[in-house]
């Protein structure tokens, strides 16, 4: 079924994206004043490369058109195609015809083995010979004046990784919509899944216009681009409100992700590496998350490791300490962490696999041997049960009586306090208990009036 779906989203995108022209006119999404910014004639010139893995026809060649069209033909060294092992027809010799229109500036390498992302890239970036090398995805349109502020960012700070303000273009309509502000930026979990974070309060107090770089102390992609190392060995990362680039969010990929079989977990492999080598003592936190990874052989590291010595780069705590000192470390400053477990009836606390992206209910599950990242939780010294921007509050009806289900809202939007006394889990403005009394593995757990010893409603902390 899941196959189903990505076939069915990858020929919607196609079939909507075939019926546009490849020079089709987009939104101007960007700041007023960006309009009016001027820009010296002597920036540095830029190779833009584009990996692409049996990426739909229009997609991709309309991610060409724009960045040819768009670029100012000064700056625009070339953009390089690079193809990683492509099996479908039409991205063959027929490609090879169609970017002769573009009089050279456009390149093609054809790679004759399965790279993955990274390894494409950096084949992509050998070949490269401009001054600057800019990466793009194969689905993306990039808008008016995108090239110039990234090349005069970097002109005035060598150090810094850049990124565009990344627009938002439907793969079920092809509407290309954006923001010209900066509202959100990369963040990561433990288990280093990528996630949206909202810009720091104290970023947004330091900027002196909306067209100010953002330092994205928070633009943490970890697992999928290790923006860490950046950090840790002596760059910076941010966001470039006057730089827009539009990108097809679409449910699933034109190709295969788990490796030749269908088996390999891809994810599992990269971020074990990254923790592994960069994490240092932290990887504990992303391994309460992947315990069945601990013992998996993911390859040679020790060039890696000799890389991280050779650039004298930092350590891991002083990237969490000074980078992003608002991320939650859920074993540090906390009364206790772990499973949530009730020994009577052998039920943990448990996020029953539901979105945290949103508000969630939490329930009860049979407490997992060797542990679950759905029922790690933490109780902070300040009084907050939660997880890892999430923190519990009880909410309570009139039809409920003296009892409520337990919510997951964000810790910025919640300030409930709980305490361990005594083996109860208490909430303190309602005074109740997490309680499992007459519920069963699956269900929502309850908060209910506490009352002294009783079996259901003591809860300890079990550590991985």
């Amino acid at each position: 079924m899941r196959l189903l779906n990505k076939i069915s989203a990858y020929l919607n995108v196609t079939f909507c994206s075939d019926k546009l022209s490849m020079d089709r006119s987009i939104p101007d999404t960007r700041h007023a004043e960006c309009r009016s910014v001027h820009y010296d004639d002597d920036l540095p010139s830029a190779s833009v490369v584009i990996i692409f893995t049996d990426e739909a026809w229009t997609p991709l060649l309309r991610t060409v058109h724009s960045v040819v069209n768009r670029s100012p033909l000064h700056l625009l060294h070339e953009v390089i195609l690079l193809d990683d092992f492509s099996q479908r027809e039409e991205l063959k010799g027929k490609l090879d015809e169609y970017i002769k229109r573009f009089g050279g500036i456009v390149k093609l390498i054809r790679k004759k083995e399965r790279h993955g992302l990274i390894r494409a890239k950096l084949a992509g970036a050998h070949e490269a010979t401009g001054e600057v090398i800019v990466f793009l995805d194969s689905h993306c349109e990039a808008n008016e004046g995108w090239l110039e502020p990234l090349l005069a960012r970097i002109k005035e700070k060598r150090t810094a990784v850049l990124c565009p303000i990344i627009d938002y273009i439907s793969a079920e309509t092809m509407q290309y919509s954006g923001d010209a502000n900066v509202n959100a930026v990369g963040g990561f979990w433990w288990s280093l899944h990528f996630r949206w974070d909202s810009i720091g309060k104290a970023e947004r107090d330091r900027r002196k216009s909306a067209i100010e770089p953002v330092s994205c102390k928070r633009c943490n992609y970890l697992a999928y681009r290790r923006e860490n190392m950046v950090w840790m060995c002596g760059g910076s990362i941010e966001f470039i409100p006057c730089s827009h680039v539009g990108h097809i969010f679409r449910a699933g990929h034109p190709y295969n992700m788990t490796g030749p079989g269908g088996n390999l977990d891809v994810h599992g492999t990269n971020s074990k590496r990254l923790a592994e080598v960069w994490m240092d003592d932290y990887k504990r936190l992303y391994y309460l998350h992947r315990p069945d990874l601990k013992t998996k052989d993911v390859g040679d590291l020790s060039e890696r490791k000799a890389l991280r010595k050779k650039l004298k780069c930092k350590s891991f705590k002083w990237y969490l300490d000074n980078v992003i000192p608002h991320k939650f470390i859920p074993d540090e400053g906390v009364v206790g962490y772990g499973a949530l477990r009730n020994p009577n009836s052998g039920l943990c606390l448990d996020t029953l696999q539901r979105d945290e992206k949103s508000t969630i209910t939490l329930g009860i599950f049979a407490c997992q041997t060797g542990g679950s990242s759905a029922q790690v939780f933490s109780l902070t010294k300040s009084g907050q049960l939660r997880r890892e921007i999430t923190c519990a509050s009880v909410l309570r009806s009139r039809e409920d009586g003296p009892k409520g289900t337990i919510r997951m809202p964000s810790c910025d939007d919640n300030n409930d306090k709980w305490s361990h006394e005594r083996g109860q889990m208490k909430h303190q403005a309602t005074g109740f208990c997490l309680d499992v009394d007459g519920l069963k593995s699956g269900d929502d757990i309850v908060a209910r009036t506490c009352v002294a010893d009783k079996a259901s409603q003591i809860w300890v902390f079990v550590k991985f």
